[in-house]
């Protein structure tokens, strides 16, 4: 693992992705997920089973996301009927609580998000499968990032064009921007936790700092790499030592408080 680093900045906001990068890929929820999907082009869609798997693989690389790529050449289907057939039936059992994760996550005041390109319900049920559904200030999903998608779609098929942007998602960079506008948070001053190259390489051109996770070198566009999501304080030690700087820091204001009611009130 890379951890050498040099004047290292200071961070207002911890921002992760979700899948294979708060959990391990060994979950085996992505590859229950691959093949969902799959099976919803086939079953849902009547794409030829020949060559579903290619173009599964062709949509991702290209759009981000499958469903993207489905909505953008033109597939018209209900995003919550897709949502429920691909990752409601994720083997979430294989999520256990993870109690070392979420002591990294509390011991920590800075700011907390999840930035995910899964639904809501998708995202809350694997953060309670991990126990750690009350760590983070809010979650950015994709519904946050596609508040009227449906309507979008319905439009642009009555006036005969796709729209521009028919799904919003990571590694575009308008998702990562429209989160930053949402969230409220200055990338410059915030860590950006993904397992995607791809997101992490968006990640850093839109001025995040960023830390590639389930891999164990650097590659470009990432200005750190974790083998685990449990690294974090081996990693970035400073981020533990300013937040015990700040603690102290705030003893020392109460204290001076004190002493400057009491001198008070006895003069």
């Amino acid at each position: 693992m890379e951890f050498v680093k040099t004047s290292p900045p200071i961070y207002e906001c911890l921002l992760f992705d979700l899948d294979d990068t708060l959990y391990p890929f060994s979950s085996g929820l992505s590859d229950a997920c691959t093949n969902n999907i799959i099976e919803f082009m086939v079953e849902k869609l009547g794409i030829d089973e020949e060559g579903v798997v290619e173009l599964n693989d062709i949509l991702y690389k290209k759009h981000g996301t499958t469903m993207a790529g489905l909505k953008a050449v033109g597939y018209e289907f209900d995003n919550d009927e897709y949502h429920s057939f691909v990752h409601g039936r994720l083997p979430y059992e294989n999520l256990k609580p993870d109690p070392v994760l979420r002591n990294l996550l509390t011991s920590l005041p800075f700011r907390k998000l999840v930035f995910s390109n899964g639904d809501d319900g998708h995202v809350m049920r694997a953060l309670k499968r991990l126990g750690i559904e009350d760590c983070f200030e809010r979650i950015i999903s994709f519904e946050t990032l596609n508040p009227v998608i449906n309507e979008a779609a319905e439009v642009s098929c009555e006036t005969g064009h796709l729209p521009e942007n028919p799904v919003i998602c990571k590694p575009t960079e308008i998702a990562f921007e429209k989160a930053f506008e949402i969230a409220q948070l200055d990338p410059h001053k915030t860590l950006f936790f993904d397992d995607s190259v791809r997101n992490i390489q968006t990640g850093k051109a839109v001025g995040l700092h960023t830390v590639l996770v389930g891999k164990s070198e650097k590659v470009d566009g990432s200005d750190y790499a974790l083998e685990s999501i449990h690294n974090m304080k081996e990693a970035f030690p400073e981020l533990w030592l300013e937040s015990n700087i700040n603690d102290k820091e705030s003893e020392r204001i109460v204290y001076a408080t004190q002493i400057s009611i009491e001198t008070t009130i006895q003069a």
